[in-house]
């Protein structure tokens, strides 16, 4: 089973106390350091928050999150080994021109350990700051991912499309990682099954506990087999917590999931040593 860590970019007092953290986890064993992405928190909204039943984020407005791609190529200098993920990135409110081109960067820079975290987004406030339409983003994001692949492919761009006119250009460094960077989709709601048999290598499932993952797989193995894509190709994550212990790890295993994501908490680098020590090593 693979260990990541998250958020690794939120409330953090410092830049040496991110560095340091992530540090820690890599020397701990721990596989990866994931992160959040808002570029804004409003003082108030009406979006509903899809991942706990207040509908509400745990955030308040003052909370710092640093940009997850700035966050993770400080972290890539100061370390050597540990995987660096965003989870997730909102692709659909973004430019996909400049995301492809700071992913390959990063992915470059840190020697191929990148995996781009990828969501559609749930914060209407949030694309009305950002200047983009919140309706038709699903589409908006489907688009964006053929369209990011093919600038990383190294050839010449070509992509015309409702949201996208690219033509006659190369946009390098390329990726290190062959065949290109790792998608991992986020997500559990629409048409998330389709998204991921088409676009992604990764699922990395929100709020979902042992019951729930059974008939999720379920319908992700389907949606796989619909588009004649190999189901064991997808890498699973999920969120665990180390109350759950031994038994949910052997548990989650046996549904096919290989990493676990664990919340960074109050008790810091300790927390990190103690689950090292009691599940990795």
């Amino acid at each position: 089973m693979k260990f990541g860590l998250v958020p690794i970019n939120i409330g953090v007092a410092s830049p040496e106390q991110m560095i340091t953290t992530a540090q820690a986890a890599e020397e701990a064993g721990f596989e990866s350091v994931w992160t959040f992405e808002h570029v804004i928190v409003p003082v108030d909204y009406d979006s509903k928050y899809p991942y706990n039943n207040t509908g509400k984020m745990g955030a308040a407005p003052e909370t710092p999150f640093v940009d997850p791609l700035i966050a993770l190529t400080a972290i890539a200098a100061q370390t050597n080994t540990i995987r660096l993920a965003t989870g997730v990135n909102i692709i659909s409110q973004t430019n996909p021109l400049l995301l492809a081109k700071q992913a390959a960067s990063l992915d470059f820079l840190s020697g191929g350990r990148f995996m781009l975290g990828a969501g559609i987004g749930w914060l209407q406030e949030e694309f009305k700051a950002m200047g983009v339409p919140y309706e038709r983003r699903g589409a908006r994001f489907d688009d964006y991912m053929v369209a990011m692949k093919k600038v990383w492919a190294g050839d010449v761009v070509e992509h015309e499309s409702d949201f996208l006119s690219w033509h006659g250009f190369k946009s390098y460094p390329l990726p290190v990682q062959k065949p290109t960077i790792p998608i991992i989709m986020g997500g559990k709601a629409g048409k998330i099954y389709e998204r991921i048999a088409k676009h992604g290598d990764g699922w990395f499932i929100p709020g979902a506990g042992l019951d729930d993952l059974p008939p999720m797989l379920a319908a992700l193995r389907a949606a796989c087999e619909a588009e004649g894509r190999n189901y064991d190709e997808i890498e699973l994550t999920v969120m665990w917590g180390p109350k759950g212990g031994a038994e949910s790890l052997k548990a989650l295993a046996d549904l096919g999931i290989s990493r676990v994501v664990t919340i960074l908490g109050g008790d810091g680098i300790d927390g990190i040593k103690a689950i090292a020590e009691a599940h990795i090593h």
